[in-house]
């Protein structure tokens, strides 16, 4: 590799190695974030009906789209920790990262609970524009 640090030299061998690892560190680490939320949706879906907006949150169809979107935040678990289509699901948790943010936003003003998804909204931001990772399919 011939690229340069800011110091005007060749980057160190522990500088290399954060470089090609840390995208795929990311990835795993967005992709256990998802799968945890993921599946406390799916297990305990009440708990997360006052999330849904513009649905009454004691209503049948608010647990029908938390378990929809539990299966959602799961199945991208499973595909960024596999490795699997890593760039489109980095872009598809993008959306679903910006549509949590939005309707937190909307429901609850700026919290710290919106800043953390905030942070992990960027977190999938980067990873949909790295084209090549370790560890995928």
């Amino acid at each position: 590799m011939t690229a340069t640090t800011g110091r005007g030299s060749k980057p160190t061998r522990a500088e290399l190695l954060a470089a090609e690892w840390a995208p795929t560190a990311g990835r795993i680490l967005l992709g256990l974030a998802l799968a945890w939320f993921g599946y406390h949706e799916l297990v305990q879906p009440a708990l997360w009906t006052g999330y849904v907006p513009l649905i009454a949150s004691t209503s049948a169809l608010a647990d029908v789209c938390v378990l929809a979107h539990g299966w959602l935040l799961l199945m991208l678990a499973v595909a960024l920790i596999a490795g699997i289509s890593t760039r489109l699901g980095a872009a598809i948790a993008t959306i679903v990262l910006l549509q949590i943010v939005i309707t937190l936003t909307i429901t609850g003003g700026l919290s710290d609970l919106t800043m953390r998804d905030v942070g992990v909204l960027g977190l999938a931001v980067s990873l949909t524009g790295r084209a090549r990772q370790r560890l995928t399919i």
